[in-house]
């Protein structure tokens, strides 16, 4: 078995809505049914016993080795912890290869399971070791490595329940909720509005102390030292007992409390100038210390913290007795689990001295030994949930801290007695503010209850009833999808808002171009979503992008499908019939929201069989209101576009909106059948988005077809009185409706300029000139400058075979370069003359074509 691609789809795609592994396998004659391996099974199952249940695949009804490699990618994920359940195994066309598909939550952990389950299968077809221990442990701590922490993953955890897209922008917890002008960002628990000036107040402990102090808020007194001297200096001055810490740390790093004596003292100056070169002395706060978690300007949450301590049994050492307790399954490593193994380190071992303890002491039964003077989850604490314990006094000073410091989400730690009573009544204080703060101990507390704090972010971002998503229109068919998308963008624009755009010519932002090339993937798409000025976004979305990646979003408001045809790139990627093609685009259709429109072409049965696939309503679009389709939608009373007495229809039960043809340039009074199609479709997009017809009029009748808004889609140009027409068109439908629409405009002799891609089937690129010739006098073919992996001449020669009897073409040549092969074509031209160029380097020979116009 021979692994010859690996794809991580990270949007909805062909296979399902989750992010998933495609893996493509090659398997021998003798590995396409593993009942052929002798014990391959059993082999299989005893360096794996938890490997899920083999089924057979396709229709000889055996199990292949590549349904076995896609089995155990996913149990081993499931076993490492990660929550999938989904998969799939594809027999293709082709003998012996496989499509696999298999759910990921973290690419990276989705891609070594691959890897990992390869290296598994191999070991049981050589019987050979395989560590299944190490390959599990690898995969978690994998996991835990790239997945977002606790804090962050409660926030996204929240805004999904919301329905609220989210995408991280970092591999550290960096995250953007919404789209465009909507979106909101985060960064840990800290939100996009918290001013960069307020978190260094936060850092300096000692201007948040004087702060608050002059804020009314209780606060130990203290000041910075310069060294061990200075420090005891301060400590008698402050009065003993103290607190010594790094003026500007975190996680309780570097912090000895209740020091004493001289020595403990210097040994604390030293502990806390490992972390921060600036150290501050201040007065140790006799009680528990509290983080209460202020969000906006109300306390949400609040929990005791203690710090790690063994209870002694009169029978083990301290040492074992802290194993004892890191064997507790909910204490990991990290932040993954509800609780953190309590480290036994120098710090410890300290801590320990102070209470005439060592490593290998034996505490008498029921003895309490504090392993750490602080309280910190992240060193191995606890923390119980005190939330509704907290006194109206006690949340007003933890209010005014967070106000004072300038902080919209912060942690304020306080030193009292108990938070039952105001802080000022038990000579308590507030001894940090913390930006940023850690939310593990309010989500999952050692004790109590949990709080939804993920949620109060989220509700302090987005209003009720706001779901950070802004209009997304997807479009996707054979023909027409680059001059709908541009016709959905001016109808959006025109009605105020600013719109993103992608299409095969590049990225658009409120009509600037910021990207170049074929833009029609998800990578171009995902860039306009985190444009922070885009209200709306419209995507042409190619079979390409589907295949590699998925979609770049969720879900979007409107889907359009303008038409399914023969050419569009069969052969390629096991796409080899129409009907596959179908499955694939209707991907978008599958993912329009519940509220939103697939607006699909009625007159198409494959497009219109795809109403059955949308969980929104469906706008039918057709030229003739008497189609079956178009007629059973409307007598339900449906939306409904269509063309009647010259005007562009569209109606919903007995309403009815009409634009006249004649008001819409593109279509050329109606004339240009193609168009009014690509007219229609554009009308419902913006239907289903909610623009206002007065806004769809305005932008029907300022689009201009021309090759600065609409490059290569049917630009017409008046050349010594002959009409010449430059398209893009490059497969046999698109040269069909080109025929169509040319046939209806006046001209002595026709001429075509044609080209053909090489990726295209060797039918696909004759078919094409067998239409010319029926309407062409002369046919000049040339050779395009990428022959996509076809030789010299190849393309050509499939051009002309096509032209053979064309019963109306009387003259072919055949010219090298497709500048040549214009400037050949238009020398010729005669007043009364048409002549249609299909290009192939759309911009260049649009200008090559501008320049000769101008000379001439």
């Amino acid at each position: 078995m021979e692994v010859i691609r690996t794809r991580a789809l990270r949007g909805p795609n062909l296979w399902s809505h989750h992010t998933a592994v495609e893996v493509v396998v090659s398997c021998s004659p003798q590995e396409q049914s593993i009942a052929r391996l002798a014990n391959f099974e059993q082999r299989l199952h005893a360096r794996f016993p938890a490997v899920g249940a083999l089924h057979a695949v396709g229709k000889d009804d055996v199990v292949p080795l590549a349904h076995v490699l896609e089995v155990v990618i996913l149990s081993l994920q499931a076993q490492a912890g990660c929550p999938v359940t989904f998969s799939r195994t594809h027999a293709t066309l082709e003998e012996g290869i496989y499509q696999i598909v298999v759910e990921y939550t973290e690419e990276a952990v989705g891609r070594r399971a691959v890897e990992l389950a390869e290296a598994l299968i191999v070991s049981a077809l050589a019987d050979t070791a395989f560590d299944l221990e190490a390959a599990l442990t690898e995969l978690r701590d994998l996991d835990e490595d790239v997945r977002l922490g606790p804090s962050t993953g409660a926030i996204v955890n929240a805004a999904v329940v919301r329905d609220i897209p989210f995408r991280r922008l970092t591999e550290g917890s960096m995250v953007m909720f919404g789209w465009g002008s909507k979106q909101r960002r985060i960064q840990a628990a800290e939100m996009d509005t918290t001013g960069a000036i307020g978190e260094t107040i936060a850092q300096d402990k000692e201007l948040t102390k004087k702060l608050l102090h002059a804020a009314g808020v209780p606060v130990p007194i203290g000041r910075s030292v310069q060294d061990e001297e200075d420090a005891w200096k301060a400590a008698q001055e402050i009065g003993l007992p103290v607190v010594v810490k790094p003026k500007d740390g975190n996680q309780g790093k570097g912090v000895t409390v209740n020091i004493m004596t001289e020595a403990h003292l210097k040994s604390a100056f030293r502990t806390a100038k490992e972390f921060r070169d600036d150290v501050m002395v201040e007065r140790y706060l006799p009680g528990h210390d509290y983080r209460l978690l202020v969000i906006g300007n109300k306390l949400v949450a609040a929990a005791r913290r203690d710090p790690p301590l063994v209870v002694g049994d009169g029978v083990h050492t301290v040492r074992e007795l802290v194993e004892i307790v890191n064997a507790d399954p909910r204490r990991g490593s990290g932040h993954s689990t509800s609780l953190t193994k309590i480290r036994f380190d120098d710090i410890a071992l300290a801590r320990l001295a102070l209470q005439d303890l060592n490593a290998d002491s034996v505490p008498a039964k029921g003895q309490r030994v504090i392993l750490r003077n602080n309280a910190n989850l992240s060193t191995g604490g606890t923390a119980t949930d005190v939330t509704d314990d907290v006194h109206p006094e006690v949340a007003a000073r933890a209010v005014e801290a967070a106000q004072m410091i300038g902080l919209d989400l912060c942690g304020v730690d306080v030193v009292c007695d108990n938070v039952l009573e105001p802080i000022e009544n038990q000579r308590g204080g507030v001894v940090e503010v913390n930006a940023a703060p850690g939310l593990r101990m309010h989500i999952a507390p050692s004790f109590g209850k949990g709080r939804a704090v993920g949620e109060a972010i989220v509700n302090t971002m987005f209003a009720p009833g706001e779901n950070g998503r802004i209009p997304v229109v997807a479009v996707t068919g054979t023909n027409g999808k680059t001059t709908t998308v541009r016709l959905i963008a001016h109808l959006l624009t025109a009605s105020g808002l600013r719109t993103g755009m992608t299409n095969t010519d590049g990225v658009y932002i409120e009509g600037r171009q910021t990207d170049s090339g074929d833009c029609s993937g998800p990578r171009s798409a995902r860039n306009v979503l985190l444009h922070p000025d885009v209200d709306a976004a419209v995507f042409e979305t190619a079979r390409g992008g589907i295949l590699r990646e998925g979609l770049a979003f969720d879900r979007c408001q409107v889907a359009v499908v303008t038409n399914i045809g023969m050419g569009d790139h069969l052969g390629l990627n096991y796409i080899t019939t129409v009907e596959d093609l179908a499955v694939l685009k209707r991907v978008i259709v599958q993912n329009v929201s519940a509220s939103g429109y697939a607006v699909l072409n009625a007159v198409d049965p494959i497009v219109a069989g795809m109403a059955a696939n949308c969980r929104g309503k469906v706008i039918f679009f057709g030229a003739d209101r008497t189609h079956p389709v178009i007629a059973t939608h409307l007598a339900q009373g449906s939306r409904t576009v269509y063309v009647e007495d010259g005007d562009i229809v569209a109606a919903e039960g007995r309403t009815q909106h009409r634009v006249p043809l004649s008001q819409v340039p593109i279509t050329r009074n109606g004339a240009i059948g193609f168009q009014v199609e690509n007219v229609m479709a554009s009308v419902a997009a913006a239907w289903g988005v909610g623009i206002s017809w007065d806004a769809i009029r305005l932008g029907l009748k300022t689009f201009a077809n021309d090759s600065d808004n609409a490059p290569g889609r049917f630009n017409v140009f008046d050349y010594k009185g002959a009409t010449l027409i430059a398209d893009y068109g490059h497969n046999p439908d698109a040269i069909l409706a080109l025929v169509k629409a040319v046939e209806t405009m006046p001209a002595k002799r026709r001429v075509v300029v044609i080209s053909g891609a090489g990726d295209r089937r060797d039918q696909d690129i004759t078919q094409q000139t067998e239409i010319l010739g029926r309407a062409f006098d002369d046919v000049l073919l040339y050779e395009d400058a990428c022959q996509r992996g076809r030789v010299d001449g190849e393309v050509v020669a499939l051009l002309r075979s096509g032209l053979n009897g064309a019963p109306r073409t009387t003259h072919i040549e055949e010219i090298y370069g497709e500048f040549k092969a214009i400037d050949t074509a238009m020398a010729r031209l005669r007043d009364g003359d048409l002549c249609l160029i299909l290009i192939d380097q759309v911009e260049d020979a649009l200008a090559h074509i501008a320049k000769r116009i101008q000379e001439a």
